[in-house]
């Protein structure tokens, strides 16, 4: 499996990022130095790609194939994509609160801990749809880890189209997200000018 080895704090830097919404606390102190250049228009689409494969983790051919989908979809090709990164399995678990970043929560998911519909799946990029439950399993839910978890993503708000049930590790699609209630800085029209050139 390809890994994504760069320093994450310098990937934030490099991509004018702020690491809470990979749900890292650190602060990076350094400055990005650029000599005042000007970014032509294919450099803003590519960092907005890049941004974006960069929060939710996901590798180059599968973010294509994620347009193209999108782009089958109906409605805004943009918006289409931003909910199917979204629904992604392992951002999912990472908004209900059941890991720190989506890093984690992808471990979680590769590591056999996460039950969909009552089923074991170790897909990350397994999409969910409305009316799946997710949980995890049993004989994991006692462990350390889960405990420690839980004390960091106390206070994270779970968005509204996610029902969760913390202290029993599970939760419910409620409904796709919508773009509005996506957090994400990614500006996702830049993102379809590049790819439909």
């Amino acid at each position: 499996m390809a890994v994504n080895r760069v320093p994450v704090l310098k990937r934030c830097r490099s991509l004018g990022l702020d690491p809470i919404y990979l749900g890292i606390d650190k602060k990076s102190n350094r400055q990005l130095k650029r000599a005042n250049k000007k970014v032509s228009e294919y450099g803003l689409q590519l960092r907005e790609k890049q941004k974006a494969k960069f929060i939710y983790g996901v590798l180059e051919k599968p973010f294509h194939n994620y347009y193209l989908k999108a782009d089958r979809m109906k409605g805004m090709t943009g918006e289409n994509l931003m909910i199917i990164l979204e629904s992604r399995l392992d951002n999912v678990i990472f908004r209900l609160g059941f890991a720190r970043t989506r890093k984690e929560a992808r471990q979680i998911v590769d590591h056999k801990h996460v039950l969909v519909n009552g089923k074991q799946v170790n897909i990350p990029s397994y999409l969910v749809k409305v009316g799946d439950t997710i949980e995890i399993k049993e004989k994991c839910k006692g462990s350390q880890r889960y405990k420690d978890i839980l004390e960091v993503t106390a206070g994270r708000l779970v968005p509204d189209w996610l029902d969760v049930d913390q202290e029993n590790l599970k939760g419910a699609v409620k409904e796709l997200p919508s773009r509005e209630v996506i957090d994400v800085p990614v500006d996702e029209m830049l993102i379809v000018e590049l790819y439909s050139k």
